[in-house]
C-alpha cells in the first residue's frame, strides 16, 4: 500500500497561512500546535482550526513537553483543545528550558487516556531515541507513533512496530516536496497508507 503525503504540523512559527489554498495542494490534515508547558497557548490555534474546518481539513493538535509536572500539562492542553480530536504529545528537546522526562511523558499520556478514552500520538525523533535506547515503554507503547526523521528511510525505535506517521521534512530538510501553496516551507508528513486509511485512522482516533 503506497504511503500518503497530505498532511502538515504547523504553528505560530508558520504565521498567516492559507488553509484553503493548502487545501487545493493535496493537503487533507492538519495537526496544530496548541499548548506548550503548564500553560502556554498557541496564538494562532483556534484561528487556524476555524479556518481549517472551512476548507474540509481533518484537524489534530499536539503539545510540546517540557520539564514540568505531566498531568498538569495535560489538563492545560485539553482544556485548549476539548477531549475529542486527534491529539498527539510532542516529545523533543525543549530549547527554553528543561525537557519532559519519560516519566512526565508517561504521566502526560495516560491522563489523556483517561479523560479521553484514547493514547494520544507521540512525536519524536532523536529524543526518544536517547531516552529508551534499546529498552522499551509499556506505556508509551500503547501511543501511536509519528517519527521525526529527517532522511530517505525511517528508522522506528524498537518500543514500536511502525511508524503510523513521518515527518521527512521541516521545509528545508529531508525528501522532497518541502512547500505547501499557501503555506510555504513547512513541516511535511507521511502517513502510513493511503488516504481512506488515513481519514479512517484520524476518525477513530478522534471519537
Amino acid at each position: 500500500m503506497p504511503n500518503f503525503n497530505g498532511v502538515i504540523d504547523i504553528s505560530h512559527h508558520n504565521g498567516n497561512v492559507n488553509l484553503a489554498t493548502a487545501q487545493t495542494d493535496g493537503i487533507v490534515g492538519v495537526i496544530q500546535k496548541a499548548t506548550q508547558g503548564q500553560t502556554g497557548v498557541d496564538p494562532t490555534y483556534a484561528r487556524n482550526r476555524g479556518r481549517a474546518a472551512a476548507a474540509n481539513l481533518l484537524w489534530g493538535a499536539y503539545h510540546f513537553g517540557t520539564g514540568s509536572d505531566g498531568v498538569r500539562q495535560a489538563e492545560n492542553f485539553l482544556g485548549v483543545v476539548g477531549t475529542t480530536g486527534l491529539l498527539v504529545l510532542d516529545l523533543e528537546p525543549n530549547p527554553t528550558g528543561p525537557s519532559m522526562s519519560l516519566e512526565e511523558a508517561r504521566a502526560f499520556v495516560t491522563h489523556v487516556r483517561e479523560k479521553t478514552g484514547h493514547f494520544p500520538g507521540l512525536y519524536s525523533g532523536h529524543y526518544i531515541k536517547q531516552l529508551l535506547g534499546t529498552n522499551s515503554d509499556p506505556v508509551l507503547a500503547q501511543c501511536w507513533f509519528w517519527l521525526a526523521q529527517y532522511g530517505p528511510t525511517p528508522v522506528v525505535p524498537p518500543n514500536w512496530p511502525a511508524w503510523t506517521m513521518w515527518q521527512y521534512t521541516d521545509g528545508a530538510f529531508g525528501p522532497e516536496p518541502h512547500t505547501v501553496r499557501g503555506i510555504g516551507r513547512s513541516d511535511r508528513d507521511m502517513f502510513n497508507g493511503d488516504e481512506p486509511k488515513l481519514r479512517e485512522f484520524w476518525e477513530t482516533e478522534s471519537s
